[in-house]
C-alpha cells in the first residue's frame, strides 16, 4: 500500500481570485478613506468642539473658551471633549477588533460582517446631520459608533487579503489598495475644501459650521456607496473553521475561538515578534501624521492655507507613494523595502526639525516626502503581516493587527507631550519620535522574516 501523505497549509495552494473581485477589494479602500482623511484628519475635531464649546455656554466664533461640559456628570472641559473621546475609543477598540476577527474567522458570509460594520459606521456618520445646537453628548455617541464600527470593518476587509493571492502577489495587491484609499479620500477631500473655501465667511461662523457638518455627512455618504462595489465583486472564501463551525453560534464560537488563540499565540513567538516591531514604528508614523498640523501652526507658524494645500499633497503623493514601493518590493522583497521606508522616515524627521519658521514651501517639500513613503511603509507592513498569519485565522490576527495599528497611538503623543513638557520645544518634541523608528527598524531588522513565515505554515515569497 502507498504512503499516504497528509497535505499541511504549505501545500495548499490559495484559491484563484479573478481580477474583478481584487478590483472589489480595493474599492473599500476607497471607501473608508474618506471617512479617515474628510472627518478624522480634518473636519470633525474642529466641529465637534465647537459644538461642545457652545454646549459649555461659549459664544460661537469665540477665540478661546473656559466652559465645562458634564457628560455622565463628570465635569470636562470644552476643549478635552474630542481627545478624551478618541482615548475611550481607542481602549473600547483594544476588546472589540480581536473580537470581530475571530467572528469573522468561523462565519460563512464574511461579507455580510463587512456590511454591518461598514454601513454602521456609514450610517453613523450621516447621522452627524443632526449634530446640530449644542448636541455635543449626540455627536460622541455617533462618534464612538463611527471609529470602533471603522475599525471592524477594515479587520474584516484585510481579512480577504491572504485569499486573493499567492505569497508573491499579496505586496502588490495590498499597495494597489492602499493607492486607489488616499486618491480616493484626497479627492473628496479636495472636493469638501474647495466647498468650504468658496461658502464659508469669517463674519459667520455658523455656515462654516454647517459646511463642516455637511463635509462629515458626505465622508458617510461615500463610504456607503461604494462599499456596494466589494460587496457585490469580492466571493467569500470560506476557512476550514468556518465550515467546520456551520450551522453552529458564530458569536459564541467566535469568542471561544478567540481564547484559544490567546493560549496558543505563543507558539508563533516570531509573528508577535513582527508586530511589536510594527507597534513601535507605527506608533511613530501616526504620531508625525497627528501632529504635524500642530507643529506647523504651533511652531512653524504657518497659515490655514498651507496646511490644507499640504494635506491635500500627501493624500495625492501617497497614491505614487504606495505603488512605487509596491514595484520596488517586487524587485527586493516587501522587508527589505519596510526597512529602507524606516530610514526614510528618520530623514523625514530630522529634515522636520531643520525647517525654518514662516516658510510654506519647505513645509510642503516635506509633506510631498512624506506622502511618497507613507502609503508604502502601511501597505507593505499588512502585506508582510499576511505571511506570518497561520492559515484560517486571519481575522483574528489582524484584530490584532489594528490593534498595533490604533489601539497603541498614544505612545508616541505622550512621548512628544512630555518632551514639549520638559523643553517647551515643538523641536525637540519631534525630534523625541525618533526613537520609534529607530527601535522599530531594530527590531523588525531582528525579524528573521523567511522563518518565521515557515513557522506560521506558509509559503514565503521568492524575493523577502
Amino acid at each position: 500500500m502507498a504512503d499516504t501523505v497528509t497535505p499541511t497549509a504549505r501545500d495548499i495552494p490559495p484559491p484563484a481570485s479573478t481580477r474583478r473581485e481584487r478590483t472589489g477589494w480595493y474599492a473599500y479602500d476607497w471607501a473608508n478613506s474618506a471617512f479617515q482623511t474628510t472627518v478624522i484628519t480634518v473636519f470633525l475635531g474642529p466641529f465637534l468642539t465647537t459644538v461642545t464649546e457652545l454646549a459649555a455656554g461659549c459664544e460661537l466664533g469665540a477665540d478661546s473658551c473656559d466652559g465645562y461640559v458634564h457628560p455622565l456628570g463628570i465635569r470636562v472641559a470644552a476643549g478635552s471633549y474630542y481627545p478624551y473621546l478618541i482615548s475611550l475609543s481607542v481602549f473600547l477598540t483594544v476588546f472589540v477588533l480581536p473580537v470581530m476577527g475571530a467572528i469573522a474567522d468561523r462565519s460563512m458570509h464574511k461579507k455580510r460582517l463587512l456590511a454591518g460594520a461598514a454601513f454602521t459606521g456609514a450610517g453613523a456618520t450621516i447621522a452627524m446631520g443632526f449634530v446640530t445646537g449644542d448636541r455635543y453628548l449626540l455627536g460622541g455617541a455617533l462618534f464612538l459608533i463611527a471609529n470602533i464600527s471603522f475599525g471592524a470593518a477594515i479587520v474584516v476587509y484585510n481579512s480577504f487579503l491572504p485569499q486573493l493571492g499567492g505569497p508573491d502577489e499579496r505586496d502588490g495587491i495590498s499597495s494597489r489598495g492602499w493607492a486607489l484609499g488616499y486618491l480616493g479620500g484626497g479627492l473628496l477631500l479636495a472636493l469638501n475644501l474647495v466647498a468650504v473655501t468658496m461658502f464659508s465667511h469669517d463674519d459667520n461662523p455658523q455656515r462654516t459650521l454647517d459646511l463642516a457638518r455637511w463635509s462629515i455627512v458626505s465622508a458617510g455618504v461615500w463610504w456607503a456607496v461604494f462599499t456596494l462595489v466589494p460587496l457585490r465583486w469580492l466571493r467569500e472564501h470560506p476557512t476550514a473553521a468556518a465550515i467546520a463551525a456551520r450551522g453552529g453560534n458564530v458569536l459564541t464560537d467566535g469568542f471561544r475561538q478567540l481564547g484559544r488563540t490567546l493560549r496558543e499565540i505563543k507558539a508563533y513567538p516570531l509573528t508577535l515578534f513582527f508586530l511589536l516591531a510594527f507597534l513601535v514604528y507605527n506608533d511613530g508614523i501616526q504620531t508625525v501624521i497627528t501632529l504635524a498640523s500642530q507643529y506647523g501652526t504651533e511652531e512653524l507658524r504657518l497659515e490655514q492655507d498651507t496646511l490644507i494645500v499640504t494635506i491635500l499633497l500627501v493624500q495625492f503623493l501617497a497614491f505614487g507613494g504606495a505603488l512605487s514601493l509596491g514595484a520596488l518590493a517586487r524587485r527586493v522583497g516587501a522587508w527589505k523595502t519596510v526597512l529602507l521606508s524606516l530610514v526614510l522616515w528618520t530623514a523625514v524627521i530630522i529634515a522636520a526639525f531643520r525647517l525654518p519658521a514662516e516658510a510654506p514651501l519647505p513645509f510642503m517639500i516635506l509633506g510631498a516626502a512624506i506622502g511618497l513613503v507613507l502609503g508604502g511603509s502601511q501597505a507593505l507592513s499588512r502585506s508582510l503581516f499576511s505571511q506570518l498569519i497561520p492559515t484560517g485565522k486571519e481575522g483574528e490576527y489582524y484584530g490584532f493587527y489594528e490593534i498595533s495599528d490604533k489601539g497603541t497611538s498614544w505612545l508616541g503623543p505622550l512621548a512628544f507631550g512630555l518632551v514639549f513638557q520638559l523643553t517647551s520645544s515643538y523641536r525637540v518634541g519631534l525630534v523625541s519620535l525618533l526613537i520609534f523608528f529607530v527601535v522599530g527598524f531594530l527590531l523588525l531588522l531582528a525579524v528573521p522574516i523567511r522563518r518565521a513565515i515557515v513557522a506560521a505554515g506558509n509559503t514565503p515569497p521568492r524575493v523577502l
